[in-house]
């Protein structure tokens, strides 16, 4: 116990004090003092004891405060040690007071030291009341958190001061922020179960959003206007794969949607009352597979309409420069974030996705693609269970952060040796988790890709014919909606206009009054 001896005195006999040998006057936090001591590290040893004597006066306290400490949250070595011991028997449904846990204590070198069992029943004697329980619990934990941040400030100040440290400084400082981010997401827990009065206000609120849309949709509309009416926009928690063979046009549809999303967007009050998107949304975008600025380039192309080839090339006339910088500054204050970072770890990517939803905002986060993402080292070796934990993190990531989260995917090459190449839920590449894990999987579908590359001969008998289909199914795609969850399933007539990377709404007789913009 020589860790407990270091702490010197501070705190053992507070149960033992008088008024007049009360700690000096500190600040409050929820009705807790903070006691300080100079030189030592925040902690707050009379919480701690409060606690424990709430605990095991009354064991129904334990549900109040699991979900926000557990034992090592605890300074003092033996409370740490007491509430771990008192939290097994609660947990097995059995009693833990001083007289259960004077058993196993007995030969507690620590405990001895404090007065031995009887420092148990003290604990349990000297609780005030057990209402304030998970004030002290919060207080213990932050607490905790400061000495943690201490500890790791120590660390970052000797690893930079350190000649022994082989890391190089912007290694250090990524290790840095990955323990800080770390740390920031410690202590979040599940919900848990809430009553059905509860989500039935969540289903009614959500369904009053459409209907005040004047019958539009309850999610973030993409634009697509055929697209939004079959899904009703894009739905928080919910993973979307979008997926399609090569040229079929994923990442240009994923950038056009996060173009629209992001240039709609108006932040005001919700109407839950908290403060965020009322229009539009903030956009997170990993491009895995292309640097940010070449996504960037597809984006101006589409905004400014100028082919993105004229673009790479430099190929253009005066005006069509002017139009491209015009563009350009308009999507300056556009909230699109794009991470181009390569073979990112999927545990990396959902703490990226946290930190820029604290710092930013988050409202939609796109992949650019799944099969890009890595999984754990345990996965590793293993493809389809890499791809499984891949998936299963991305719709936690949906959950968690209460989001629509886009994934683009790669199909298998068996498209390729049918007739009809359009896609299928069995084609989705590497394994069956993506279809089971997502709530929508659609698919980027372009016939004329596939009817360019059978024309026949000028002379050919059939090449009247081919050139009939050409005209049929230039510039149009389609989106098969192979699942939706919540919806019913189709294909999605769009436009597509390869020389800007754009799809785009078709004009139907039906949507005559809609206006496209």
């Amino acid at each position: 116990m020589d860790d407990y001896r270091d702490m010197g005195d501070d705190g053992r006999d507070d149960m033992d004090r008088g008024e007049g040998d009360a700690a000096p006057e500190a600040p409050q936090s929820k009705g807790v003092v903070i006691t300080s001591y100079e030189g030592a590290v925040p902690h707050n040893v009379e919480a701690e004891q409060q606690l424990l004597g709430a605990l095991l006066s009354n064991n129904e306290t334990y549900d109040k405060i699991a979900s926000i400490i557990t034992s090592e949250h605890f300074f003092d070595p033996v409370h740490r040690d007491i509430y771990e011991r008192a939290a097994d028997r609660i947990s097995k449904n059995m009693l833990a007071s001083p007289v259960t846990l004077k058993a196993y204590m007995e030969d507690h070198e620590g405990l001895r030291e404090l007065g031995g069992p009887a420092y148990l029943a003290k604990l349990a004697a000297s609780a005030i009341s057990t209402y304030a329980v998970r004030d002290y619990a919060q207080l213990i934990y932050d607490l905790f958190l400061r000495r943690q941040l201490i500890d790791l400030g120590q660390e970052i100040t000797g690893a930079a001061s350190s000649g022994t440290d082989e890391r190089d400084p912007l290694e250090q400082i990524v290790a840095a922020e990955a323990r800080l981010y770390s740390l920031a997401e410690q202590g979040k827990s599940d919900t848990g179960f809430q009553s059905f009065l509860s989500a039935v206000t969540q289903a009614v609120q959500t369904a009053n959003a459409a209907y005040e849309r004047g019958g539009g949709m309850a999610g973030i509309p993409t634009d697509l206007v055929d697209l939004d009416r079959k899904m009703g926009g894009l739905h928080p928690s919910d993973l979307i794969i979008l997926a399609g063979r090569p040229s079929m046009g994923k990442t240009s549809l994923a950038t056009n949607i996060a173009y629209n999303i992001a240039k709609n967007y108006q932040k005001g009050k919700k109407p839950d009352g908290t403060s965020g998107a009322v229009k539009g949304g903030v956009v997170g975008f990993y491009s895995l597979e292309m640097s940010a600025e070449q996504l960037a380039s597809r984006i101006l192309a589409e905004a400014s309409e100028i082919s993105s080839h004229k673009i790479r090339q430099g190929d253009m006339t005066e005006d069509e420069f002017r139009r491209f910088v015009d563009a350009a500054k308009t999507l300056e204050a556009c909230p699109l974030y794009i991470d181009d970072t390569p073979a990112l770890p999927i545990s990396q990517l959902a703490a990226r996705a946290r930190r820029l939803q604290r710092t930013q905002g988050l409202d939609v986060l796109i992949i650019d693609y799944l099969q890009l993402v890595r999984g754990t080292a345990r996965s590793e070796g293993n493809r389809v269970q890499e791809i499984g934990e891949i998936s299963m993190g991305l719709k936690a990531i949906a959950k968690e952060l209460n989001i629509p989260v886009i994934a683009l995917s790669q199909l298998s090459r068996q498209v390729e040796s049918r007739d009809d190449k359009r896609p299928q839920l069995s084609d989705l590449r590497e394994s069956g988790s993506i279809e089971q894990d997502a709530d929508v999987v659609m698919f980027v579908f372009r016939e004329e890709y596939y009817a360019e590359r059978e024309k026949p001969s000028d002379d050919a008998p059939n090449f009247a014919e081919w050139q009939e289909r050409m005209n049929r199914l230039y510039g149009k795609a389609e989106v098969i909606l192979g699942k939706q969850r919540h919806g019913p399933i189709g294909t999605v007539e769009l436009s597509f206009e390869a020389e800007f990377t754009r799809f785009g709404n078709l004009a139907k007789p039906y949507q005559n009054g809609i206006d496209y913009e």
